[in-house]
This record gives structure tokens, C-alpha cells and sequence, in this order.
């Protein structure tokens, strides 16, 4: 068992072809909206790698014609799973773009379903957040930072205690203010900009604050730092302390 899928999404963006190709095309770009950290390594006849924890992929560049078409794709496993992305940029008279893309491949094994869910949640908030970063940073590029919440709880549960502490209803779907303030961390003040069952995502002027649900720990947060200066190592640790506080267990 298993099943063939192709999700295809659609924006305008307020910016140029350019911007947008170095957004998907290079490593800095893809830092500044995917999960993890990309390298993108010489062009047409190169790969896409990109580290996250110990998953660290890397696709080889199936199209590459700047700035109009960008895919690469996995090589297939011996169950079939391959995954593939294309990227297809369109000018607009005004200076703005339209962007398409599309993420096709194959999920093996009966429980194809349950994945194919978690891969739209979430590629829908990937989505957005590229959307998100055009229109309010393009031209910089952002510093990414990984965190995973505590052990031994459920999603739903963190799920309702993140938009507790992030001071939005459980039931917000987006465009709602967030304010919170922690050591380590600052005061962070900015708006809900996308939300799903798996997924919260936080805009603010010089970040994204992306909280996902994870496999194997149930909270990975995924954030972008635009800000000069900033240190990924000390936001990962102080993002981990705020995690653990706002999400242990009760004894």
C-alpha cells in the first residue's frame, strides 16, 4: 500500500522574480522560512541539503532556471518514498510575482494517511511563512534556530498551554496580537500569522516564532532571527528553558 500525492500552492508576493528566486534558491533564503538550516550547492548540477537534528537530506537539483523554475528532488527509496519540490516564478507588471509551487512524491505503507496530513499541516505553514518573509523581509536573511519541547506530553495539551502563554485563544486562526516576556528571550510582541491543528506561527519585526507539533518530542520550535547580531546557540537554550517551563508536566 502506499499513495502517490501532489500539493500545489499559489501567491502573489509584492516583490521581484529576483527576490524571490533568492528565497527559494540559495541557502540563506531557504534558512530564512524552511525548518533547519539548507545548503544549496552548485546550482544546476548540484543538491539541496538540509540539517535538522539528525535528519539531514539531500535532493539533487531536478531544474534550475534563474529566475523562473527552481525543483530538486530524493532519490527514491527501495519502498518507493520519494519526495520532490518545483518552484515556478512569474512577474507581474507593478513589480509584483506570482509564485507556485509544488510538492509531489510517494508515501509506502498502510499508514500513508496519518503522514500525508502531517506533511499538508505542515507544508501549509511553510508555505505561509515564505509568503510571510516576502512581503516583510525580503532582501535579509534570517538566522535559524531549533528547539524541541519536554518529553513525556501530548500535543493537544502543549498545544492549548502555547496559546495560553502566547495569549491567544485556543480556537485562533490567525491575525491575533501575541505579547510574552521571558529570560533569555526578551519581550516579544508581534501577531499570529498562520495557525493549524499542528502548527502556530508568530510574526514580529525582526523574527518568525513557528511551534510545531513534533515526532518522537511533541513540540519543535522552529524560529527565523533577522535581528543583527542575533546568536543561535543562546536562543535555542533560552527558548528550551522557556519550553520546559511552559510545558512540563505536573508532577
Amino acid at each position: 500500500m502506499g499513495e502517490r500525492f501532489a500539493q500545489r500552492r499559489e501567491a502573489e508576493v509584492p516583490v521581484s522574480p529576483e527576490d524571490v528566486w533568492a528565497a527559494i534558491a540559495s541557502g540563506p533564503g531557504i534558512n530564512s522560512w524552511f525548518i533547519g538550516k539548507s545548503e544549496v550547492r552548485q546550482g544546476a548540477q548540484g543538491t539541496v541539503r538540509t540539517v535538522f537534528g539528525e535528519y539531514a537530506p539531500e535532493l539533487d537539483v531536478t531544474a534550475w532556471d534563474p529566475p523562473r523554475r527552481f525543483g530538486y528532488r530524493s532519490a527514491e527509496a527501495p519502498d518507493g518514498r520519494f519526495i520532490a519540490y518545483e518552484f515556478l516564478v512569474e512577474g507581474r507588471d507593478g513589480g509584483s510575482t506570482v509564485l507556485r509551487a509544488v510538492t509531489s512524491g510517494f508515501l509506502p505503507g498502510d499508514d500513508w494517511a496519518d503522514e500525508y496530513e502531517a506533511m499538508t499541516l505542515g507544508g501549509e505553514m511553510y508555505f505561509r511563512t515564505l509568503v510571510e518573509y516576502l512581503a516583510y523581509f525580503a532582501g535579509r536573511f534570517a538566522i535559524p534556530v531549533t528547539a524541541f519541547g519536554p518529553p513525556g506530553t501530548t500535543w493537544e495539551r502543549d498545544r492549548a498551554l502555547l496559546c495560553q502563554a502566547l495569549g491567544i485563544p485556543a480556537g485562533a486562526a490567525g491575525g491575533e496580537p501575541v505579547r510574552l516576556a521571558a529570560d533569555g528571550i526578551g519581550h516579544v510582541d508581534g501577531v499570529l500569522y498562520f495557525a493549524n491543528a499542528n502548527t502556530l506561527a508568530v510574526r514580529t519585526s525582526d523574527a518568525f516564532y513557528r511551534f510545531l507539533r513534533g515526532f518522537g518530542k511533541p513540540v519543535v520550535a522552529s524560529h527565523q532571527l533577522f535581528a543583527d547580531g542575533a546568536d543561535a546557540g543562546h536562543a535555542a537554550r533560552a527558548w528550551e528553558a522557556w519550553l520546559a517551563r511552559v510545558l512540563s508536566p505536573t508532577p
